[in-house]
C-alpha cells in the first residue's frame, strides 16, 4: 500500500495525525513552597475531572469560526493549504462542522485538513478513553508557574496505554479553576514509521467564564525529509450557557 503511494502522498497523509488533544495552566516557583505539601498530583487530577464535568454540564451551546493553516517544507518545495471551519456545539447533539473555505494544495486539503475533521469526530465517539483523567494517565507534579498572571500547577503526564488520541508531556493546570490552559506534548503512539517526531503546543483561554481551546500548533518531522507545521486558531466563541438549541445544521 505504501509502496503504491507517491512520496508526496506519503508526506501529506502523515500530517493529519497531529491534531488531537487539549489542556493546561501554571504558578510561580516561589508560590509552590507554601502549598505543594498540601496537594498531590492525584488530587489535582481529581479536581480537573470534577471542574471539567461541571463546565460540560453548564456549557450548552457555542459556535465559532476556526482558521486552519498547514505548511510543508521539504527539499526545495513548500506547499500550503488553508481552511475556515464553522463549528457549532450543542450539549445534546454534539458538534457539527461546515467548511466555509478551503484553498491551497489539494493534497494537503484532502489528506490533512479534511482528515483533521474526521479525526476530531472519531475522538469524540469515546470521550472516556481520551479524557485527561487517572483512568488514562499517570500524573506527577513537576512544579508551578505564573501564566498570564494566574497561578497554575505543572504536571508531567504519561499515558497508561498507547493511543493516537493520547499524549505525553507537560500540562499546565489553572490553580483556581483546575482547567487545562496550556500543554506541550507529543503523541503517545507514533502513527507511522515515516514520522520521526511530532510536537504539539496547545493554549486555552476563558470566554464568558468557560475555558475553551485558543490555539494548537503541531510540528511534524518526516523521516524522508521535511517538516509539516499545522496551526489552528479557534476564533472568537459565541457562548450560550443556559439554553440548548437542539440540532443545528450549519
Amino acid at each position: 500500500m505504501i509502496g503504491d503511494m507517491s512520496i508526496q502522498q506519503i508526506r501529506g497523509s502523515l500530517l493529519a495525525f497531529a491534531l488531537f488533544s487539549m489542556a493546561a495552566g501554571v504558578w510561580p516557583q516561589n508560590m509552590i513552597a507554601g502549598s505543594s505539601g498540601n496537594v498531590s498530583a492525584t488530587q489535582i487530577a481529581e479536581q480537573m475531572r470534577s471542574h471539567n464535568q461541571a463546565q460540560t454540564e453548564a456549557l450548552k451551546h457555542y459556535k465559532t469560526l476556526r482558521h486552519y493553516l498547514v505548511e510543508y517544507r521539504g527539499f526545495s518545495a513548500t506547499i500550503a493549504a488553508r481552511m475556515d471551519l464553522e463549528v457549532n456545539y450543542d450539549s445534546v447533539t454534539g458538534k457539527t462542522f461546515r467548511i466555509v473555505s478551503l484553498t491551497g494544495s489539494n493534497l494537503l486539503c484532502n489528506k490533512v485538513l479534511k482528515r483533521a475533521i474526521e479525526s476530531e469526530k472519531e475522538a469524540a465517539q469515546d470521550k472516556r478513553s481520551t479524557a485527561l483523567t487517572t483512568d488514562n494517565y499517570r500524573f506527577q507534579l513537576a512544579g508551578s508557574e505564573s501564566l498570564d498572571g494566574r497561578p497554575a500547577y505543572i504536571l508531567d503526564v504519561e499515558p497508561l496505554t498507547p493511543s493516537k488520541f493520547l499524549y505525553r508531556g507537560k500540562v499546565w493546570v489553572d490553580a483556581a479553576d483546575f482547567m487545562v490552559v496550556k500543554m506541550e506534548t507529543e503523541p503517545a503512539k507514533n502513527p507511522s514509521f515515516w514520522i520521526s517526531r511530532a510536537l504539539i503546543h496547545y493554549t486555552g483561554a476563558q470566554t464568558d467564564g468557560f475555558w475553551l481551546p485558543h490555539e494548537v500548533r503541531s510540528e511534524t518531522k518526516v523521516r524522508i525529509g521535511g517538516t509539516a507545521v499545522m496551526t489552528i486558531d479557534y476564533g472568537s466563541y459565541q457562548v450560550e450557557p443556559n439554553a440548548s438549541h437542539g440540532a443545528a445544521g450549519f
